[in-house]
């Protein structure tokens, strides 16, 4: 059974309203469990008092996802896959974002080894309000030599916090891999029908996350992550191979079907993290490094939105990373919440007394368009952003979320004196709310200038009404 309801779990809490928790009511902290914004230890009666001690038990046992959770890695950015509940995120919302790792091998030259971990872990691309990150280095023993891979696995961990992979079926090499990087919490790849014992005796010895592979088997990969669960190993992530075209591919979507439906539907035997290796785009006969790469981006979109937690990649050119970064952030944002930037004033450059004042709503692709317009184009200002609930400008006018009455409220909030702080006592509505114009000079007590339809339209509009006519 699981926990599905505030009202569920409410029957779990001490049900006083205490108030320790940060919430005003058991409730609202109920609701707070549901969606995984709070924890069970949060609730002080609930972990101090004994009376308590079988509820809490039952408690984290129902709230437990379907799918479990597995770490990778260590420090700040260990890498959490799985932990999800649902197969469609609208009904709650899909939790740890796929993980891209990128492939070195323990036969590069060093140089070039340092080089490219460099890249993996440099790689920041700023998008609405973030930056996104590769998040590991999965390390391929193509040698199959235990001292070259240890060589190698040793430069990576010297170059880079990001969690790896160690990638190789010989146990003595994974061994070899282990004893350099077994404070790093690598995720081992991988078990699979012919040395099955020896690497879980590796996983349990190290207590290290673990992948068990078994290509297009589900019996098999099921009966595999049963025996190693049997053996006391909990961090399991499941490779049930990943075919690159044809009807090995058709096979390879239906797999990772049947394995998330399974998991969510309370088969804890295969409820466990998917592995997805959309670099097998490389060893299909693609001769053209081009086309390789835009078909392993093809992969990696297809089984990010089909419940590929964890992935191995190769290539690194921009046109194939990007959608794959961005892909991933997309699905893993909560849809039921808008993605908004903190209410208050924002300075775009350089801005004085003399600078214009613009207002615009708290909705992060909204605030950063019109800031990325302002400040691409050299233009030093105020720029509110007023809390609309993470709605757009045209639609927060016409529910209501922006009128005048907020528009005041936020800028009393941010602290910021149109009569003091500027000169001109005049502020800028985004011209999707022009209909505020009368209002908000009533409220205000300034000026207000209706400005352009579209942000990218602010230049032109500056150069013909800056600085305001007295």
């Amino acid at each position: 059974m699981k926990i599905n309801s505030p009202l569920e779990a409410y029957k779990y809490l001490p049900q006083t309203n205490c108030g320790e928790c940060g919430e005003p009511t058991c409730m609202a902290f109920a609701s707070k469990l549901i969606d995984r914004s709070g924890k069970t230890t949060d609730c002080p009666p609930l972990i101090k008092e004994k009376k308590f001690a079988k509820k809490l038990a039952e408690l984290d046992k129902l709230l437990a996802p379907e799918i479990r959770e597995v770490a990778i890695g260590v420090g700040d950015r260990v890498a959490k896959i799985g932990g999800d509940d649902v197969l469609y995120r609208h009904k709650l919302t899909f939790f740890n974002k796929t993980k891209m790792f990128f492939d070195v091998t323990d036969t590069m030259e060093e140089s070039a080894l340092v080089e490219r971990v460099k890249k993996i872990t440099d790689y920041k691309k700023f998008y609405v309000g973030r930056n996104l990150l590769l998040d590991g280095v999965a390390i391929r023993a193509a040698s199959n030599d235990p001292a070259k891979f240890a060589s190698a696995v040793k430069k990576v961990i010297e170059n880079t916090e990001l969690p790896v992979i160690l990638c190789s079926f010989n146990p003595a090499v994974l061994k070899a891999g282990l004893e350099v990087a077994k404070d790093k919490n690598p995720l081992l790849y991988a078990a699979n029908k012919d040395n099955w014992k020896e690497v879980g005796e590796l996983a349990l010895e190290y207590k290290v996350p673990v992948v068990v592979s078994a290509f297009n088997d589900l019996d098999a990969l099921k009966s595999l992550a049963k025996t190693f669960a049997d053996a006391g190993i909990k961090d399991i992530v499941l490779d049930p191979g990943t075919y690159p075209s044809g009807k090995g591919l058709k096979d390879t979507f239906t797999n990772f079907l049947k394995i998330r439906r399974a998991g969510i539907m309370g088969d804890t035997e295969i409820a466990y993290p998917v592995m997805a290796m959309p670099l097998t785009a490389w060893m299909s006969g693609i001769s053209d490094p081009v086309s390789a790469s835009y078909w392993e981006t093809v992969l990696a979109s297809v089984f990010t939105i089909r419940y590929g937690d964890v992935m191995l990649l190769h290539s690194m050119d921009p046109y194939a990373t990007m959608p794959e970064v961005h892909l991933a952030e997309t699905i893993y944002t909560d849809p039921r919440s808008p993605v908004a930037v903190d209410s208050k004033m924002y300075k775009v450059g350089t801005p004085d007394e003399n600078s214009p004042v613009l207002f615009t709503t708290n909705f992060a692709l909204t605030y950063y368009t019109v800031e990325s317009d302002l400040a691409s184009n050299g233009i030093n200002c105020w720029l509110l952003a007023v809390n609309t609930d993470g709605i757009g400008v045209e639609a927060a006018v016409a529910g209501g979320q922006l009128t005048a009455d907020k528009v005041k409220d936020a800028f009393e909030k941010s602290g910021f004196d149109l009569k003091k702080d500027v000169t001109h006592n005049t502020v800028i509505t985004p011209g999707l709310a022009a209909r505020l114009q009368g209002d908000l000079e009533d409220k205000l007590g300034s000026k207000v200038l209706v400005g352009p339809m579209d942000s990218g339209r602010l230049p032109g509009f500056m150069e013909k009404n800056w600085p305001p006519k007295k």
